[in-house]
């Protein structure tokens, strides 16, 4: 039988989507100082030796979504904690560009686990699950931050290596932990008993196929944003703030802040119609990125913070709408599949970071950004009205709950 996770068990699966996030972007925030380490001249040139963890973050997901419904999750949760740690480990241990380049590929092949097993462990008979999403959605972009915030301070007062040490430490502790608290699961959950879901499957298919387009434009901006915000601010803050610490810092903050829309958003999901909210946060992209193209010092710093909040905003859609109508015997495999792509395509982003700001620079790169954000918003647009207005099935398939009672 399988049962929504207990409070301590819940606590510890938002606390590894923050730990997700947080250990792929350890080395993007330190790669000045590893480039330094290691004798390379440009910090540009070092990135595409990431590519790897996101390459795998992305592939990794389908047979992690498999293996999660047809083995168990709470299993697949031990192999994440205590692979990310021994992985990070290695990345601190490694001596050039190419050792560090496989330490990170398998440090996403680890990563991978979390977003098709850990979400739908979560979410397992929660009463509100935009909700419920929203906080695990918080909780990431939290890594996020920390990644900003403690790899700058280490970085300062002990050194890069100590920036995968000291966070592997602690997900192993976590790993040993979750052992302990999470309950076992006596049937995997692609064996569990429960009501299919209710919705055709050609509404489904449907969905899914824009939810996942949607999801690959959204993603490219994730990893732009994410995996460049700290060098962007080194670039347009110079001469205003010029300390490391404080640089991550005024990053962390940003990313607090916008992590608070996920909350926010996730509220609003469980109670109005998902597209109308999802335009709304996707329109508001494209005009800041092109107005951040060409701004510095603290203009710069307030559409990054304005950027982030809608960036971060749009999250939770895709796994809500996921939560909704896949019943949970087969969410984590779904779940996989939308990963496998969008993570896949995006992992690109990382690949190309570098070298587009090496020969185009951040104002390049923000406008390229505005136009996968209006790519965003045309997509978003496909999905299918509100019952009350179209009256499909189709339709009603991203209404909330209490609304289509409503309509019916």
């Amino acid at each position: 039988m399988l049962t929504a996770p207990g409070r301590a068990t819940a606590l510890l699966l938002n606390v590894a989507h923050a730990f997700d996030h947080m250990f792929l972007l350890i080395f993007a925030t330190a790669v000045v100082s590893i480039a330094a380490d290691f004798g390379v001249a440009r910090w540009e040139d070092l990135m595409p030796y990431g590519v790897g963890a996101f390459l795998l973050f992305g592939l990794g997901a389908l047979p992690a979504g498999r293996l999660g419904d047809l083995w168990g999750r709470r299993r697949m949760m031990l192999i994440f904690f205590h692979g990310l740690g021994v992985s990070a480990l290695l990345a601190a241990a490694t001596q050039n560009a190419w050792q560090l380049a496989g330490a990170l590929t398998l440090l996403g092949a680890f990563a991978a686990i979390y977003h098709p097993v850990g979400i739908p462990m979560l979410v397992r008979g929660a009463v509100r699950p935009g909700f419920t999403i929203g906080v695990n959605g918080l909780a990431g972009n939290l890594g996020v931050a920390m990644a900003a915030l403690t790899t700058g301070l280490l970085i300062k007062y002990v050194g890069w290596r100590a920036a995968f040490v000291c966070p592997a430490l602690i997900s192993i502790a976590c790993g040993i932990l979750f052992a302990r608290v999470a309950p076992e699961e006596l049937e995997p959950p692609a064996r569990g008993r429960g009501p299919a879901s209710e919705h055709p499957a050609g509404t489904i298919a449907r969905i899914f196929i824009i939810m996942t387009m949607a999801a690959v434009s959204a993603s490219l901006l994730f990893n732009f944003t994410t995996n460049g915000n700290g060098e962007l601010l080194r670039e347009r803050l110079a001469g205003v703030v010029d300390d490391p610490a404080a640089l991550g810092l005024l990053l962390a903050a940003v990313y607090v802040v916008a992590a608070f829309a996920q909350v926010a958003v996730g509220f609003l999901i469980d109670r109005f119609p998902m597209k109308y909210l999802f335009l709304g946060i996707v329109a508001a992209q494209a005009p800041l990125f092109y107005l951040a193209a060409t701004a510095t010092g603290w203009e710069l710093y307030a559409l990054l913070m304005a950027f982030m909040i809608v960036v971060f905003g749009a999250i939770p859609f895709t796994d809500a709408i996921i939560v909704r109508y896949i019943d949970d015997r087969m969410r984590s495999r779904v779940s996989g599949m939308r990963f496998f792509v969008s993570f896949s395509v995006s992992s690109a982003a990382v690949w190309a970071l570098g070298p587009m700001v090496k020969s185009g620079g951040f104002e390049s790169l923000l406008l390229v950004m505005s136009v996968i954000a209006l790519i965003t918003l045309a997509t978003v647009m496909l999905l299918p009205s509100s019952a009350h207005q179209g009256g499909s099935d189709a339709a009603s398939a991203l209404e909330p709950p209490r609304s289509r009672r409503a309509a019916d």
